[in-house]
């Protein structure tokens, strides 16, 4: 059944390699807390420690204000066909944006994407597995279009705008960071 380590064997590592969704899960010190679900080609296995995942433009922004105040998060992967299994990831994570001198060199890990906000690199120190025989099979179609129909018709200061509208502070009122300070 469940088990824990202090990272990530070779075989989980395949296995988040291979799903198509997981879940980030963020806190600030009070207020509310955040589950949200992640999918494309947004992240990449960088070690047995060390996850990184782009985060692009969507309608709220709570990991980025959360990760400003508590670095903690939880990352959460289930099978939905094949063996079951839940793999949890609890550790450290830190949000780069664009202006950010660590961004590029992360971002080069992606296909490029206009709407890529922020880059979260995950430390990861403690792994978690259960049995997931509570997950049913789920089967993966293909990747949504939306995104890209709404980026064709945005230009780069439609999509800053965007974010000062819809990405400058969470829920909470805290600060998402992402725009230059004093912008926000």
């Amino acid at each position: 059944m469940g088990s824990r380590y202090r990272s990530l064997r070779d075989d989980l590592m395949d296995f988040i390699r291979e799903q198509k969704l997981f879940f980030v899960g963020t806190a600030a010190n009070d207020g509310t807390i955040n589950v949200s679900p992640k999918g494309w080609d947004s992240l990449r296995v960088m070690g047995a420690n060390r996850i990184v995942w782009r985060n692009v433009t969507g309608s709220g922004n709570e990991t980025a204000a959360h990760l400003a105040q508590n670095s903690r998060m939880t990352m959460m992967f289930c099978a939905f066909s094949g063996n079951p299994k839940i793999l949890r990831l609890y550790g450290q994570a830190q949000a780069f944006h664009p202006r950010d001198p660590e961004f590029n060199a992360m971002d080069a890990l992606f296909e490029p994407h206009a709407s890529a906000r922020q880059l979260v690199d995950f430390t990861i120190e403690l792994v978690q597995t259960s049995c997931g025989f509570g997950v049913p099979f789920y089967g993966y179609q293909q990747e949504r279009d939306n995104m890209d129909k709404w980026l064709a018709s945005k230009d780069d200061s439609d999509i800053e705008d965007y974010w000062e509208k819809k990405n400058a502070v969470s829920l909470d009122g805290l600060p998402t960071h992402i725009l230059e300070p004093g912008n926000e």
